[in-house]
């Protein structure tokens, strides 16, 4: 008897297709980086929320100086489509931080960090001790 061929077994099963991404992923991350952010957006956060938290804090420190003035001087409206940078943009990436291994972890800081010290560099009025320090709630 011949094998039934997969497809004509799940012929009028809907097809999934991966859906469209967002946010860009964080270039300069290993594999075991990305799997590692993967398993901890599904246990405590959303699908892409480190990605996102990222862009928009590389924007921000890309973008024009009166955007970061008053990114950092305001507080966030709490509406994540608004489209206003909130402080907790870097909040999350130093959560995310904390929870990753250490290894992991490594590595992401080691792609905000540049981030922080550009926007230390452009906002000077900003009071911070230490790159460490949380600078960014102030």
């Amino acid at each position: 008897m011949p094998r039934r061929r997969p497809s004509a077994l799940r012929g009028d099963l809907t097809q999934r297709t991966p859906g469209r991404r967002r946010y860009p992923p964080i270039d300069g991350l290993s594999g075991s980086c990305a799997a590692d952010l993967r398993r901890l957006e599904r246990v405590r956060f959303w699908s892409e929320a480190t990605e996102e938290a990222f862009w928009h804090w590389k924007t921000l420190a890309h973008g024009p100086l009166r955007h970061l003035l008053s990114a950092l001087a305001d507080e966030d409206c709490a509406i994540p489509t608004c489209g206003c940078y909130g402080v907790d943009f870097r909040g999350h990436l130093e959560t995310v931080l904390h929870a990753l291994p250490r290894k992991s972890a490594r590595e992401l800081r080691s792609l905000v960090r540049p981030l922080d010290r550009k926007i230390l560099a452009r906002a000077q009025a900003l009071p911070a001790d230490s790159p460490d320090a949380p600078w960014w709630r102030a």
